[in-house]
């Protein structure tokens, strides 16, 4: 967007309704017979997992010891309790209509003031995507105020690691900076709770970074700027906070053309800024790390190491620069992160004469992953980390320093020994979940990036870490025999082959034996029939179906499957499998171990492609369809007739757990929306049903809401009222009544 654009744009004015702090628990839905509102009746706690998402921010407050705030790309912020020695969730209010607001850009504190915490959240910039929104707190994140823009932020979008992009004026607590990606920079001068566009003397591209930071250096602000075109200009300043001039001198070349971070050292006012060639975390192979020596506007180059050595395979050590900080106690003192090493691993390099020489603190690291076991990766042992932006020195202790990966937040006192500093920061984005009725553990759990974890515990990050033999990525089926819960089977992106099998409930893996061709590239849903003898995948729109009779170590195309539908199979009739044809809106069934499928039900929702189908457990044919906006509807023959659920306005997943004592029907879990279809209804939220869905039971509160949390969720089949939730950024969360 062009200059003459930005100053025309109407940015939010604050108004009493945009302005308004966050309510917490209403009573909500009231006006509904079919529903029962929350009262605190439910305690909700993380199912540790330990990160397993990328830091993009760490921020030790310059003024307080012990107090620091984390950034997320998807998952929220965190502020740290010194005393509990964890993190503690400051974004989970954030509701299902403010999805696109759990990824946070920037976060700014106040030297003066520290108890005022800021934070600019939207997630992508999308045009399906909202616009963001900036946070206020004079509480330290306890509650807020929101002020929402008229620009759209992207804490998921490439950039994301570089610097914070919201700042407190230094010269007035009342001023604060937002930079923005395309639309320029913007100004408040009431503590955020309006916002205006000024001038800058660089033009946004559509598809640029804009401002990848804001830093404060003495009396001045100085803004990073991340996009190439139509200028050679990347680093700005300010001294009066009315106009904005390029630095002069300022380095060059590829090696140069981004500027990520920067961190000012007050003792010899010295800027240091880190470069590379692209904003990362991914896709960068140049950099460099400079520093401005801001009282005779002197460059020098300090970097550690350049890239573009040979590795031991006799490859090229291509990487950027990212992290940056800035020793408050000790002149010169300075840490710097590598970012997109792959080949030799990234790491940390340390400088105390002001960048002449430097130690890399990988070196002689040694990493403690004894708290969350996943880090090793399938591996003898964990790598220093990726993905390295993310930066922070504590002000009052010179050996504590603390940096992101792409799945945790490592720590040191001694700059030697590090641990994951993550405990209470909970990241992941989950898509599967399996609450076994018999053995160890009472949750299995399918995400995005680390695959499948088997919980033998709650509170602690499962012993065994990642699901291994093969190791996935991201996990896209996971189902358990009903009848023979021991017996059970995953699927997704795997280090060799993408399907494996267990046969006891989930502790140990082995691969099947063959696997369809088609899924090398699109491994898909995966379902095990009620004893395990049977097998069927699917692998999305456009493929057919596979069915396996012998573990995996044979497949057989089913012609007759609905191609990219996902089998869901009977809890009671082995030869029994579900799938509904979203194109159609036809339910199909097979009765022969899914050979052949024929129709069932029809014009069920035709052309929407967001359903979720369940079997009510211990029941032969009892199936539920979440048609997501569309309600939710019941049949109990086998799918041959659908009946509307008439108290469910929108159903987006659906769960089942232990029945309520002289309940004859398993519990029902569901996100959605009470009231009928076409009505008002109740805000979308988590309930629960003990008969049957007659009446509704909201068990969340508006404290706890975690964006979206539609991709699944169950109930424990030997706890009642237990029940496990999936989000998308804030792990898997866990209820229980009190």
């Amino acid at each position: 967007m062009h200059a003459s654009s930005i100053s025309r744009r109407a940015v939010l004015a604050g108004t009493a309704a945009a302005a308004a702090a966050v309510s917490l628990p209403s009573a909500e839905g009231q006006a509904h017979a079919a529903v029962t509102p929350a009262r605190s009746g439910y305690r909700w706690r993380n199912a540790v997992q330990g990160g397993t998402g990328f830091i993009t921010g760490v921020l030790f407050h310059p003024s307080v010891r012990g107090l620091a705030y984390a950034r997320t790309d998807i998952g929220g912020a965190y502020r740290w309790d010194d005393r509990a020695d964890r993190w503690v969730p400051l974004t989970d209010h954030i509701g299902w209509d403010d999805w696109n607001l759990l990824g946070v850009e920037a976060m700014a504190v106040d030297p003066a003031h520290p108890d005022r915490l800021y934070l600019a959240l939207g997630t992508y910039t999308q045009s399906w995507a909202g616009t963001g929104a900036v946070l206020r707190s004079q509480d330290r994140g306890a509650t807020w105020q929101r002020t929402d823009l008229d620009v759209k932020l992207g804490a998921n979008e490439d950039g994301r690691g570089c610097g914070e992009r919201l700042l407190v004026d230094p010269r007035d607590s009342d001023t604060l900076w937002l930079g923005t990606r395309h639309d320029g920079l913007l100004k408040s001068t009431d503590r955020g709770a309006r916002w205006q566009p000024v001038p800058f003397p660089a033009v946004p591209r559509p598809t640029g970074q804009g401002i990848t930071f804001l830093v404060a250096a003495g009396r001045a602000v100085y803004a990073g700027w991340g996009d190439s075109g139509g200028t050679s200009a990347h680093l700005y300043r300010t001294t009066a906070g009315t106009t904005w001039e390029a630095v002069p001198g300022q380095p060059g070349g590829t090696a140069a053309k981004v500027p990520v971070r920067a961190a000012y050292d007050r003792h010899t006012r010295e800027l240091y800024v880190t470069y590379a060639d692209a904003p990362g975390p991914n896709g960068q192979s140049d950099g460099s790390v400079h520093k401005l020596r801001t009282t005779n506007g002197k460059w020098t180059e300090v970097t550690p190491v350049r890239p573009g050595g040979t590795t031991n395979d006799g490859g090229t050590d291509s990487f950027g620069y990212g992290g940056v900080a800035v020793d408050a106690r000790r002149p010169g003192t300075v840490v710097v992160s590598t970012n997109n090493r792959w080949s030799l691993v990234d790491t940390l390099y340390r400088t105390t004469d002001g960048g002449r020489t430097w130690t890399s603190l990988k070196d002689r690291a040694v990493l403690d992953v004894s708290e969350t076991p996943y880090l090793t990766w399938g591996a003898d042992r964990p790598k220093f980390g990726w993905w390295i932006q993310a930066v922070a020195l504590d002000p009052f202790d010179s050996r504590h320093v603390l940096y992101g990966t792409g799945a945790t937040l490592y720590g040191t006192r001694d700059l030697r020994h590090w641990a994951p500093r993550i405990r209470g920061l909970e990241e992941a984005s989950v898509r599967q979940l399996i609450s076994p009725p018999a053995g160890e553990a009472h949750l299995i759990s399918g995400s995005g990036d680390i695959g499948v974890m088997y919980h033998e515990r709650l509170t602690a990050s499962p012993s065994r870490g990642m699901a291994s033999n093969p190791v996935f990525g991201t996990a896209t089926g996971l189902s358990l025999a009903a009848a023979e819960p021991s017996y059970v089977v995953r699927a997704g992106w795997g280090d060799h082959g993408n399907g494996a099998f267990s046969n006891d409930g989930g502790r140990t893996w082995a691969p099947f034996a063959a696997q369809p061709d088609v899924a090398r590239s699109a491994p898909g849903p995966i379902a095990t029939n009620a004893d395990g003898s049977v097998l069927l995948w699917s692998f999305g729109s456009g493929n057919p179906g596979y069915r396996s009779a012998d573990n995996g170590a044979g497949w057989s195309e089913v012609a007759s499957f609905p191609r990219g539908a996902a089998p869901v199979a009977d809890p009671v009739d082995p030869a029994r499998f579900y799938a509904f044809d979203t194109t159609t809106g036809t339910l199909f069934a097979s009765t022969d171990g899914g050979r052949t499928f024929t129709a069932r039900a029809t014009g069920l929702n035709a052309g929407d492609t967001e359903f979720q189908l369940a079997l009510t457990p211990g029941r032969s044919g009892h199936l539920w369809l979440s048609l997501k906006g569309n309600g939710l509807y019941r049949s109990t023959d086998g799918g041959a007739r659908f009946t509307e659920v008439s108290s469910c306005r929108a159903a987006y997943t659906l769960g089942f757990g232990k029945a309520a004592a002289g309940a004859s029907h398993p519990a029902l879990f569901m996100v959605g929306t009470v009231g009928t279809v076409g009505t008002v209804g109740t805000g979308t939220a988590v309930y629960r049903s003990d008969d049957e869905a007659k009446t509704w039971t909201r068990i969340n509160d508006d404290r706890h809401q975690w964006g979206w949390t539609g991709a699944a969720i169950t109930g424990d089949p030997r706890v009642y009222g237990r029940v496990y939730l999936a989000t998308n950024g804030r792990g898997v969360q866990y209820g229980e009544p009190v």
